[in-house]
């Protein structure tokens, strides 16, 4: 599994918009990788230890920086621009539209090393940067399926083309369920072990029907019927039903499926003419909400049937 990264450009994207930043020089390296989810205030960089520097940090200069800088004779402090910037940094960021002292923006431009600046304060800029690199510097995949809630579920049905997830899906939302995802489920894996799903760009709140082309789902049902991302609590998988295979009857059986190494409570569940999809994916949620407060029907089931066996046996 290749190693997360977000690139510099990213930052200059919706998720930070409030930030305002403009880019400075190194328009041309926006694809510098950041890949550490922590950022760097490069004081001591600054005043020369430069082994201090951590490789794919974004490094924060803010006003006791700058201040700082600004105690060094001129000669020194150009030194320590031309050091610092050959270093493996993905990005500068120049906070409270201060700006740069003499030498450092040229020092960076002659190394294509990019740097935005921000009017807003060094505290805040940490924050959201920081938030933002924690959220998107998880291990990340695309599934071909459709992410519901239901009943307060993160529920992902799967199978192939044509089986019929999207229009189970829409009959879902009709009976008051949300549309997270269809067609292209983006998930993240985050350090609890917690899988994220969601739409990524234009796909969001859209779902694509055969014979109908593509719908918005919130301008046709509302806002209670989208969802912008949930966590994944169970799958199901559609397959098409094959007479005589031996299927699941009890429900002792739980298999898992693995998404990102994270295995995820799993259902095979046969589509046959004339079987409610829909309906028997709302049970399956309801029956798993059961099983998460501890009401197993299928191994309760099977405790009375043993029960009755054994009284039987008493008796006789």
């Amino acid at each position: 599994m290749n190693l997360p990264f977000v690139e510099v450009r990213e930052l200059l994207g919706e998720e930070l918009v409030e930030l305002e930043f403009t880019v400075l020089t190194g328009e041309s390296h926006l694809d510098n990788r950041i890949d550490h989810p922590r950022v760097q205030k490069p004081g001591l960089a600054f005043a020369g230890y430069f082994p201090y520097i951590k490789p794919g940090r974004v490094q924060i200069v803010g006003e006791s920086e700058t201040l700082y800088l600004g105690t060094l004779d001129e000669s020194p402090r150009l030194k320590r621009f031309e050091h610092i910037a050959s270093l493996p940094i993905p990005v500068f960021i120049i906070t409270k539209g201060l700006t740069p002292l003499p030498g450092f923006l040229a020092a960076c431009r002659e190394r294509d090393l990019p740097v935005l600046s921000s009017r807003a304060l060094s505290s805040i800029v940490i924050q959201k940067v920081s938030y933002f690199l924690e959220s998107n510097l998880v291990p990340k995949t695309h599934i071909h399926g459709v992410l519901l809630e239901i009943y307060g579920l993160g529920v992902l049905l799967l199978g192939k083309s044509g089986i019929g997830k999207s229009e189970s899906a829409l009959d879902l939302i009709t009976r008051g369920h949300s549309l997270v995802a269809d067609d292209r489920v983006t998930i993240r894996r985050y350090p609890t072990g917690e899988l994220v799903g969601y739409s990524e760009g234009p796909l969001r709140h859209h779902m694509e029907l055969r014979g109908l082309g593509v719908i918005n789902v919130q301008d046709l049902f509302g806002l209670a019927a989208v969802r912008e991302r949930k966590s994944i609590d169970l799958i199901i998988e559609l397959e098409s039903w094959e007479d005589g295979r031996q299927y699941e009857r009890l429900g002792l059986d739980e298999t898992l499926y693995e998404i990102l190494e994270t295995p995820c409570p799993h259902i095979q569940m046969p589509v046959a003419v004339g079987r409610n999809l829909a309906m028997m994916v709302e049970i399956a949620a309801r029956n798993h909400v059961l099983k998460l407060q501890g009401h197993h029907s299928a191994r309760n089931f099977v405790r009375l049937h043993e029960e009755e066996v054994e009284r039987q046996r008493d008796d006789r």
